[in-house]
């Protein structure tokens, strides 16, 4: 009688250890869960200091002038009254072949 109530509490406690182990809610997904959520802690610091940047870039936006002028010097392409604006291009590789001569 003792054997079989020992073979039983043995077989509930593998089947308890089978269900925490590899069930559902068991450790398997306490270290997925665990996992994910330090990357997700990870992708949040990055938004958080995205978040930052653009909010200094508004900041600067709404009180300086310096950080107008940049943006619309280097997206417009502007210039100030009075200066000359210069491009350089690059020559292409028809007309180096025309400057030496074809070759």
């Amino acid at each position: 009688m003792l054997r079989y109530v020992a073979l039983i509490l043995l077989v509930l406690l593998l089947a308890l250890e089978i269900k925490l182990w590899a069930g559902e809610g068991g450790m398997r997904d306490v270290w997925r869960l665990e996992r994910r959520l330090a990357e997700q802690k990870q992708e949040n610091l990055k938004l958080k200091q995205r978040n930052e940047e653009l909010a200094a870039e508004v900041q600067d936006l709404k009180n300086g002038k310096d950080a107008i002028e940049e943006r619309a010097r280097s997206e417009l392409g502007l210039i100030k009254p009075g200066e000359v604006f210069y491009q350089v291009v690059a020559p292409q590789a028809d007309d180096t072949k025309a400057e030496n001569g074809g070759h």
